[in-house]
């Protein structure tokens, strides 16, 4: 095997068209060596060469006789001293941190760690076991593919509508989609899925963590599996998981052709990913790739005791944003995925935790910067979670400009108000107004504020209003996981029931907070199987369901098929009705000198609402007006309008309200659009009859004001 120096840069392995330059960083390496597989199923490398170039702590190598398909690792030797934070074993072959695909997948024995396993001190000693015959293996990839016209949808941030989604999940029990193709990549590219997701109206697909992931052997013994994803060890790989190709290579083929697809149908695809930690967890968790090949430089270990990680994650470690080559990587692999594979922005998993220069979260750290002068990532869709398990790490509102940020404030006010909490209805007015409070001191605008209230993690909506306590006992950890508070929703009884009032009842509270949701100023992100009314039967915690529990179920009853006709009626609307999809910030209330501003609260008689109202704990009902006259200009600087619309909120669960409607000019009437007191069919618009309209308790009516037609010339 020929062997010519090669070059520092790019890091990983890349094909040139000729042969394929190796680049491994490792700082406190003595000697690196990189090892070729010939198969999947080889107990040993076929070859093992010395890596003898190094340049700026990074190991290179070029081979002019390798090809695309080449299965590789990496042993790399160095000081096995965990007290002084360094944990080399060259007996262990490690995945390559920038592999683009993975040619084996990680095959839990013993020899996984690095050290011999039994007791709480077993991890400062040495394992000199052999693990070739297990270790995952990344495998050296031809970039090329037929893009064709592909152009990103580029959808504005205003009109921008996040569907959370899982790829296995969603298709996985669709008989639409051609079976070989269910819960894959390619099931998602299938006719059956685009024209789904283009009938209901989203704009951007938000996929759980893709990048390649582990199972983490404590749930393989117990027959489960990590399903969310959360657990990364290759930053640059597709997970293979959720290929219908039968080789590594046509997966990154396959995940391309997806992204392709939904940019044909103007879908956005946003990344869930996960920088802040990695698989290999705390000391005692497995030697598989960044630990053992420089673990002082990867991971933000103890100043005290550097054989223990920080850990901000509650995951065992914490990914160390402080070492440049570290940042490197992981703003190589945002570029990547951009450039590469077309991705339109990311939601960054526990965001708060890429923040910490030094314990604190700090707003101007090297991240941030970075991200902000770089030309390529600045120009994609950035969303945080905005916080982490450290203390100070809860940071929602603080993230800086170009940052779109999880509102959990949003999530946690509109639960509490359509509950029937008292004191809710001044923050309810702020959260659904696009929570001004958070975001406009930063000059940031209603789309920093992605609105939800579920997401992959807890209820489901469905079981949100089904189930006053979690049930995780699938989970095999005796319901003790999971978020353990009370939701007291009233539910009238613990999960399924054949009583038809309960029943109505939920639905109507599933329309309420669905409609709300998409009702309000900022980005809606609405979770997967939320319009089909899908329930994981209570299991607040699903992590580690790969099975019917989480997979859609497209067999739908009739409340199913009403629910989801009514989502896509309230998206209609939404994307039809520019008062929806403001840019800014309301910035008038009410009537000021007989002229409407942007915006006006309602008592239930019709007049606006006072400073006791907004005081009064026992308020649960009122209304707000958006006036559609000079909503915005657009790029061209013709000034937008559209009709003005008025919603009337009832979160009182007794009583019905008769709400007096504002007072109308020649000509004008009141058509009711949507009540969620009805069945949610659907119903054709139709004016409202007098000056009140009766509000039933739970319950939200949109109306639109209809304007006299223009007179005859």
């Amino acid at each position: 095997m020929r062997v010519w120096p090669g070059r520092p840069y790019p890091l990983g392995a890349t094909w040139d068209g000729s042969g394929v330059n190796f680049a491994l960083y490792s700082e406190n390496a003595e000697k690196v060596e990189l090892c070729l597989f010939d198969g999947v199923d080889d107990a040993q490398e076929a070859q093992k060469i010395p890596i003898k170039e190094q340049t700026d702590m990074v190991w290179h190598a070029y081979l002019p006789d390798v090809r695309p398909g080449q299965l590789y690792g990496y042993r790399v030797h160095g000081p096995y001293d965990p007290s002084h934070g360094h944990r080399f074993n060259a007996n262990k072959i490690m995945l390559d941190p920038y592999a683009k695909s993975i040619g084996r997948d990680v095959r839990w024995t013993d020899a996984m760690w690095g050290y011999k396993l039994g007791g709480e001190e077993a991890d400062v000693s040495f394992d000199e076991r052999d693990n070739a015959a297990h270790a995952p293996l990344a495998v050296v990839v031809d970039q090329a593919f037929t893009w064709g016209d592909d152009r990103p949808p580029n959808v504005p941030w205003h009109q921008t509508l996040i569907y959370e989604m899982h790829v296995k999940g969603f298709t996985k029990l669709n008989e639409e989609v051609p079976e070989k193709l269910r819960g894959t990549y390619s099931g998602i590219a299938s006719e059956a899925s685009l024209s789904y997701l283009r009938k209901l109206g989203i704009t951007a697909v938000e996929l759980l963590p893709i990048h390649y992931f582990l199972d983490d052997r404590h749930l393989v013994d117990k027959g489960l599996s990590n399903y969310w994803g959360y657990n990364t060890l290759g930053f640059f790989a597709p997970a293979g998981r959720y290929s219908a190709s039968e080789t590594s290579q046509d997966t990154v083929r396959e995940f391309k052709t997806m992204v392709r697809n939904l940019h044909a149908e103007g879908i956005e695809v946003i990344l869930d990913v996960v920088y802040n930690h990695t698989a290999e967890g705390n000391q005692m968790g497995p030697t598989l790739s960044f630990r053992g090949i420089d673990n002082a430089a990867y991971y933000r270990l103890s100043p005290e005791d550097p054989r223990y990680y920080m850990d901000y994650t509650g995951c065992g470690n914490t990914f160390n944003m402080r070492n440049p080559r570290v940042l490197q990587l992981v703003m190589d692999s945002l570029r990547y995925w951009i450039a590469e594979m077309h991705i339109d922005g990311f939601r960054f998993d526990l965001a708060s935790t890429l923040a910490r220069e030094l314990h604190e979260v700090d707003k101007l750290g090297a991240f941030f910067d970075i991200i902000h002068q770089d030309p390529v990532i600045s120009q994609v869709k950035l969303i945080a979670e905005p916080w982490d398990l450290g203390a100070g790490g809860y940071q929602v509102g603080n993230f800086p400009a170009l940052w779109s940020e999880w509102n959990g404030k949003y999530r946690d006010c509109v639960r509490r108000f359509w509950k029937g909490d008292e004191g809710m209805v001044s923050e309810f007015a702020t959260r659904f107004t696009g929570s001004s409070d958070l975001y406009e001191w930063s000059s940031r605008r209603p789309h920093a504020s992605i609105n939800f209230i579920t997401c992959h993690d807890g209820f489901t909506l469905n079981d949100l209003v089904s189930y006053n306590e979690k049930h995780n006992e699938a989970n095999g950890e005796e319901n003790r996981d999971g978020a353990s508070d009370n939701h007291s929703w009233n539910c009238g009884a613990e999960g399924p029931t054949d009583d038809p009032e309960i029943n109505a009842l939920r639905e109507r509270k599933k329309r309420n907070l669905l409609a709300t949701l998409l009702f309000s100023q900022g980005v809606s992100m609405i979770l997967s199987g939320d319009e089909i009314g899908h329930t994981q039967k209570g299991n607040n915690n699903a992590y580690c369901q790969d099975n019917e529990i989480t997979w859609l179920n497209w067999n739908l009853s009739s409340e199913q098929t009403k629910l989801l006709e009514f989502t896509r009626k309230c998206i209609a609307i939404i994307s039809e009705q520019p008062v929806f999809q403001r840019r800014r910030f309301f910035h008038g209330q009410g009537i000021q000198g007989g002229e409407a501003t942007d915006i006006a609260w309602l008592d239930m008689s019709g007049k606006e609402m006072s400073e006791e109202d907004w005081k009064t704990s026992f308020v649960r009902s009122f209304g707000v007006e958006l006036f559609g006259q000079s909503i915005d200009v657009d790029e061209h600087g013709e000034e937008i309008n559209g009709d003005t619309m008025l919603l009337l909120f009832n979160a009182d669960h007794a009583t019905r309200i008769d709400f007096t409607l504002p007072e109308l000019e020649e000509g004008q009437s009141w058509q009711l659009v949507v009540d969620t007191a009805v069945s949610g069919e659907g119903e054709e618009a139709h004016e409202v009859e007098g000056p009140q309209y009766g509000l039933a308790p739970s319950s939200l009516a949109l109306l639109r004001l209809r304007e006299p037609p223009p007179a005859a010339e």
